[in-house]
């Protein structure tokens, strides 16, 4: 099994992350670049480098390729398209929102995502600001479901809670670190 780094990204590591969330988008969510859900992956650098609160995780394999990401910001889930009560309970500032947990087929069911969320989930703590801990994610990719919830309590499910299923979207707490 290849030997991997954990690190918080920084700019020699953006156009690597960058091909790794674009592919992501393209191959398991099927929507390709949606400019209103996807600004943050054309520029990760105002996105999650430059706020002091945000930040961009990365997994690099032995050769020092990016494959896989994951990163975190002060937003809270916005309404719309959420649901009212979320974006109530989980208020931007307070809220760490996980986004972009995203691993390379060739290299998943090797524990990255796990500990790209570990290093994640570090850097909250430590920011000593975050009451919370959000992310929600789509059902439909293969796998996403299942490994959040074996991470994180799920605190509403579109797609049995909101009329005409919402979104089908499902979206999580994760505890924090103490």
């Amino acid at each position: 099994m290849p030997d991997y780094r954990i690190k918080t990204a920084g700019p020699e590591d953006v156009d690597g992350a960058r091909a790794v969330m674009l592919d992501t988008v393209y191959r398991d969510f099927g929507s390709g670049y949606v400019p209103r859900w996807h600004a943050d992956i054309v520029d990760p650098v105002r996105a999650y480098l430059a706020p002091v609160r945000h930040t961009l995780s990365v997994a690099l394999d032995g050769a020092g390729e990016v494959v896989a990401t994951g990163a975190l910001d002060s937003r809270g889930p916005a309404h719309p398209p959420n649901p009212r009560d979320l974006a109530e309970r989980y208020p931007s500032g307070t809220t760490a929102q996980l986004r972009r947990v995203y691993v390379r087929p060739g290299h998943r069911r090797r524990g990255l995502a796990r500990r790209l969320v570990a290093h994640l989930m570090d850097f909250a703590a430590a920011d000593g600001g975050y009451e919370a801990v959000y992310l929600h994610t789509d059902p439909t990719v293969p796998g996403a479901e299942a490994f959040w919830r074996s991470l994180a309590k799920a605190v509403c499910d579109e797609r049995a809670e909101e009329p005409g299923g919402g979104q089908g979207i499902v979206h999580f707490e994760v505890p924090m670190p103490r």
